[in-house]
């Protein structure tokens, strides 16, 4: 026999006998179901949580991937965010002379009250003389809120 030959047929067996491993059976063996460690810290109330994120929009100094990175982080939560936060939002929007993220804002509220088509208005309503004083006008006075 030539080397090539034995090569291959060693590789055969030993592919063979892994073959012959694999479907022998074993036994199974089962982990034990992992419980849940939830922590039992403090919980946030929800004027804390408002305070927490009025504080962050108000910094003086915030810049505009701070904001986007807020405004991203407080639509994730599964919330609509108070008008006091959105206000405070607005106004950083103002201080970084950032229209057009301000306008978004006010889309991501939209579209964060869903199907509840009272909340929209009503923050709306609330924000009326920020945005009056910031010069903001909504989505729909600029006619983009029909798409």
């Amino acid at each position: 026999m030539r080397p090539p030959e034995i090569m291959f047929r060693a590789a055969l067996r030993l592919s063979f006998s892994g073959a012959r491993s694999l479907t022998r059976s074993r036994p199974q063996y089962t982990a034990p179901l992992a419980a849940r460690c939830y922590s039992h810290g403090k919980q946030e109330t929800d004027e804390e949580f408002d305070a927490r994120w009025i504080t962050y929009f108000s910094k003086p100094d915030i810049d505009a991937w701070e904001l986007r990175k807020g405004m991203n982080t407080l639509i994730g939560y599964d919330l609509v965010p108070e008008p006091k936060i959105l206000d405070a939002a607005l106004r950083a929007c103002r201080r970084l002379n950032d229209l057009a993220s301000a306008i978004r804002i006010l889309e991501a509220v939209k579209d964060k009250a869903g199907p509840h088509k009272e909340i929209y208005p009503y923050v709306v309503q609330e924000l009326r003389p920020t945005l009056s004083e910031l010069g903001i006008p909504t989505p729909e006075e600029l006619g983009i809120d029909k798409a």
